[in-house]
This record gives C-alpha cells, structure tokens and sequence, in this order.
C-alpha cells in the first residue's frame, strides 16, 4: 500500500467555485481532515500549491521526512495538491514540505486551513476536530431581534491575554473565561463583548493582528472546543460575540502564508500593492480568485463553525487607498488615475454581501478612518455593505476637547457639536478602543484635567455622553473602572484598583449606563436615524452646556439629555421642555454612589415660561462636569 493513496473530497464543482474565487466553504475541503477509507481511518491533506513541484507532509509520524509522504498534485490545473494517509489522526503535529518549480526554492508551511496549532514560539498544525455540543438553540433563534441595528448595541472589548491573570501570572483558559469573563460581561451591563484577534499569531507584541493560523484560535488559551464553550457560554447568557479580523495584512514569518510556494500566492507581488511598510507585513492579492475565496471563507468559518455573531474587520481604510501610507512614487494610480484600490473594493463587497446572505443576526462592522463615502450602505446601493462603520472622528474630537482645561472649553465646543453634522450619514459605533490607551496616549482617565475628583468626573461625563450620542459604543476593557496605567499586553488589568472608591463609582456608573441603554428605547430604536435626535440647545458656549433630546418610535420614551464641562455647577439652569408632562432625573453622574458631589434633582417642575423655541420650559442643576439624563 502506498503512503499516500490517491482520494478527494473536492468534486469539478468544487474546482470550478475555487478558480471563480466563488467557493465559499474552502475548510470543509482544504486542510486535514479525519475521514475512513476502505475501512482504514486516516487523514485527507490538501493544500494549494500552483507553482510546486512536489508538496510532501512531514511530521513526527514521518521523522519530518519529505520523502515520505509525498501528495499528488490534481490534473484540472487547480494547483491542489491532496493525498490520504493511513493511520495517522487527531493530535499528531505536520507541515507542508514545498519544493517549488524552481528546484532551489524549498518552503516548509503550516497549514493555511488548520483548525489548531502548536503553542507559539513552535509553530507547527495539528490535526484536529473541535466535536462541541452547542446548547445557544435559543440565543441562535432570536439573535436577529438582539443583534439588529435598532437594538442596544454596548461592546466590551477585550484582548484575552491581558484582561486577567491566574495566581501565577499565567494566562486564563478559555475554560476559565467562560466563567470569569462571562461573569462580569453580564453582570456590567453589555450586550455585547468583541474579542481582539483570537486566531493564531506567533509574536504577543502584535497584540494579535499579525495572524499565521486563519482558521484556527490560538492555543495560548487552550483548544478549539473550549474556544466554543466559551462563546457559547457567552450566548446561553444572552450576550454577543464579536471577532476582530484581519483581511488586511499578515506576516512575513516563514511558516506562514507568505511566498508560500516560492511563489508570491497569498500576497500581491508587486511590492507596491503587496507589502504594508508600516506594519512590516504582506497585503493580500484582492484580485486572485482562490484568496478572495480563502478570505471569504474565513470570514464564514467563524459564523458556522462557531457560531459568531459580528466580524469587526480591522484596517480597512489600508485596504481602500493604494497610497495609504505611501509618499508619491510609491504608489500607482488606477485605472481610472485615482488612489482607490478597486480590487479591495470590490474584494470587501462580496464579502458583506456574503455574510448576510449566508448568516441571519449578524453584523460585519468596519474600522475605517477617512472619510470613504458609503462604508456603512447596502451593496445593492452602491455602498461597501458593513453594518457599522467606527466613527473615528468622533473619537479622536472627543478626546481632544476632553483634554482641554475646562476654562478653555467654552472656545471648542463645536469639537463636541460637530459630529451631528454627519453622524447619520453611516451606521456609526463609538469607540473607545485599545489603540486609545498606548504607545503614550495614556490611559482615558489619565487624559483629563484637573485633580482627582475633576479627572474622575470628566471620565463619568465622558461615557455619560458616549452612550446619549447617536450610535452604538464600544469601550475597551479598562476604561470602565478608570484603570490608570495605560494598557500593558502583557500583564493584567490592574483590578486591585477597585478597592477605591474612585474607581468602583466609575465602574458603578457605567453599569448603570449599560443598563438604561438597555432599557431606553430612545437610546438605540433610531440611534442611526436623524429623527431619533433633536438639539434643545447648542450654543451656549459660555457656560460649556449641551441640551438635546433621543427618541425612539414612542414619544414617551425621549430622554432629555444635559451636559455641564465645567467644574462649575449651573444652578436653576433653564432649558426648553420639548414634550408635555412632567420629567424626572433617571440617571445623575453627580450622585454620591458614583463618587460625584451629590447635586441631584429630586424634583423637576415644569414651566410656562418659553424656552429654546419650545412653549414650556424646566429649571434643573446641571452639576459640575456633570450629565444629567432626564425622563
């Protein structure tokens, strides 16, 4: 009996989907996979390899003997090679031995579909089947009524390797995840958590955005089934899943995709479009139909295979621009002489048009940074078909008029007002994300001024103004307890700070956030919507004082909304009453139990006295750095 035995799992449909760049479930036929023939179990090995001469698999089971296993190269000029190994199946580790065309080419390759890998710094696949029996039938069946773009939209984002340690500074498990994280996941409110990239990567610095195993979550944490208990604990506990993605770039590292048959397969060859100066790493080849095919099908392994409910795809705006981050020279134009990389483009539509063709409940979120036209718009309109764009400039203005002394703030508050000028010209989320507190950014605590108390109170105001804000939010793990050392990947967050009272009113007041988010229609039922907000007042720069409204379908649930940036509390402060009856506080970021001053309204009485265009007015105290959330 030969080594390898001549079988497939591919048919000539699968073969003409694959070169049409059209199959889009390449991990139910690439890779390895455990399967009997004539009686004898085994594993089935394809890879694709066009410009080889000879692929071999090598392992421990061979002595890593390329002279073994040697597979058979199909006849359709697919570039597939595939072969049947007796006797050899789940845990044993293998590489792809690749001799290229050109005879003094030899690569050594992990798998690109493998579904587990060695622990990093090794580097190998292993032959692996993640058997789970999923218990989220209720979750999965109403997950589009919870996961709906008028929903509440709260996400937790999180990098597994850093949001807490064991007793000896070790990394949790995904076992223990699934009850330590899913824990305070629910108890803090969110509706959702987005993990930063868990498929496999070699190098920690990378944070995970530098991926060598597409198809597989990394072993740091433990196995593919329990990566699955752990969503699926997740969703038995009615909270969504979101996987940071990488279609962008990968590494250079030798075992991964790049020149992968001594060839430049994966990556475009020409240097221009191919290779990312900044990140030091290799762009996909848009334009090839068996990797548009490859990424696609990542993209909807995670949805099928582990039950995902949102793909938050990272650096988009690297893929749309052929200049991004390049001086002149370095780039071409295309071919109608502009900057935009139309491959990608039409590379990122199918992708969306995919997902919510295939996936029911689900979200494909981009985070993209320039004022690309369309991010957020059906396909079928003309648009790149994401379900949310992050919302960068929001951001990045909030940030920057938070910094400023509040003296100075009266000067810029049209860095705060400004967004409403285009908050609904896409489906935009908030984010407060982990690029917000590194590389000497500081942590968002630590950006306020003033003393304690004043640095505390910005915080609770800037959150309190994050989840009024039209949109959806994420806030990066942290951020909601004040952590005050910027983000460290490599050790925990500093958890002990809770034991002040600072630090537990922050976390305290963001539970609370979460929770009337939840529960306030006219916070998320037209939260992408021009009618779902109305400004009460803008201009009074110089007290440094927004009133406005939120509205959901039913007028009794509007919320009037109002913001002190100064430290100075603004006594019978008057604003117009939009609506008929009486109002009460229903959220102060001044009460006590948050660690603010306690300047509450306990009672609110209405006016016939005019006021900002309305015919009735109220009288209420703003407190110093404050938000006041009325209903």
């Amino acid at each position: 009996m030969p080594n390898v035995q001549v079988y497939s799992l591919f048919t000539d449909f699968d073969i003409n989907l694959f070169k049409g760049g059209k199959h889009y479930r390449l991990y139910d036929k690439l890779g390895s996979h455990i399967v009997e023939v004539d009686g004898v179990a085994g594993t089935y090995f394809a890879v694709w390899a066009p410009s080889a001469k000879a692929v071999s698999v090598v392992g421990n089971f061979n002595l890593w003997n390329a002279e073994k296993h040697q597979l058979n190269v199909r006849w359709d000029s697919s570039g597939i090679w595939e072969g049947f190994i007796p006797n050899i199946g789940k845990g044993e580790i293998y590489k792809y031995k690749i001799q290229s065309n050109n005879n003094d080419i030899w690569t050594e390759k992990a798998d690109p579909f493998a579904r587990y890998c060695e622990h990093p710094p090794n580097t190998a696949s292993i032959i692996w089947t993640a058997e789970h029996n999923w218990k989220d039938d209720a979750w999965m069946g109403y997950r589009k009524d919870k996961n709906g773009l008028d929903k509440p939209y709260s996400v937790y984002e999180v990098h597994l390797g850093s949001w807490k340690k064991n007793a000896e500074n070790k990394f949790l498990t995904y076992k223990e995840f699934a009850k330590d994280l899913v824990e305070y996941v629910k108890e803090m409110g969110y509706t959702h958590v987005e993990f930063m990239p868990i498929m496999e990567y070699p190098y920690d610095p990378s944070w995970g955005y530098q991926l060598t195993g597409y198809f597989a979550p990394t072993s740091r944490f433990g196995s593919p089934e329990e990566f699955k208990l752990l969503i699926d604990t997740f969703h038995q506990n009615d909270i969504g899943v979101i996987l940071d993605w990488v279609p962008s770039h990968f590494p250079e590292d030798a075992h991964g995709l790049g020149f992968f048959d001594g060839s430049h397969l994966y990556e475009h060859p020409d240097r221009r479009k191919g290779y990312h100066t900044d990140w030091k790493s290799l762009i996909f080849n848009y334009g090839r139909n068996e990797v548009r095919a490859f990424l696609i099908s990542n993209a909807l392994f995670w949805l099928d295979q582990f039950h995902v409910d949102g793909l938050r795809v990272d650096a988009v705006a690297s893929m749309l621009y052929l200049d991004y981050s390049r001086e002149e020279g370095e780039w071409e134009p295309n071919m109608y002489g502009n900057n935009e990389n139309l491959e990608a483009m039409s590379f990122i539509r199918e992708l969306n048009e995919a997902v919510y063709t295939n996936f029911e409940g689900v979200q494909t979120i981009a985070e993209e940074s320039t004022a690309f036209s369309g991010v957020s718009k059906p396909v079928a309109h003309g648009g790149l078909g994401f379900g949310m764009k992050w919302m960068m400039g929001w951001m990045h203005d909030t940030l920057q008029f938070f910094k400023k002394e509040p003296i100075y703030r009266k000067h810029h508050q049209n860095d705060l007002t400004f967004s409403m000028t285009y908050a609904f010209t896409e489906n935009f989320m908030l984010p407060f994300s982990h690029d917000e507190v590194v590389y000497g950014k500081q942590s968002l605590v630590y950006r306020m001024p003033g003393d304690e108390w004043q640095k505390f109170a910005n915080l609770r105001l800037l959150f309190g103004y994050m989840f009024t804000h039209p949109g959806t939010n994420l806030m990066f793990m942290g951020g909601e307890f004040g952590q005050t050392a910027e983000w460290n990947f490599q050790q925990s967050l500093d958890w002990h700070l809770l034991q002040y009272s600072v630090h537990k009113g922050v976390q305290d007041f963001v539970k609370d956030l979460n929770h009337l988010y939840r529960n306030s229609p006219g916070l998320y039922e037209k939260q992408f919507s021009p009618e779902g907000f109305q400004w009460i007042d803008y201009g009074d720069h110089e007290n440094s004082v927004l009133t406005y409204v939120r509205k959901g379908h039913d007028e009794k649930n509007d919320l009037v909304i109002a913001c002190n940036f100064t430290p100075v509390p603004r006594e019978n402060y008057r604003i117009g009453n939009p609506k008929k009856g009486k109002l009460k506080e229903i959220l102060n970021s001044d009460d006590a139990k948050y660690g603010g001053g306690g300047n509450l309204n306990e009672k609110i009485t209405s006016s016939t006295k005019p006021a900002h265009g309305h015919k009735k007015s109220i009288v209420i105290t703003i407190p110093p750095l404050g938000i006041v959330i009325l209903k």
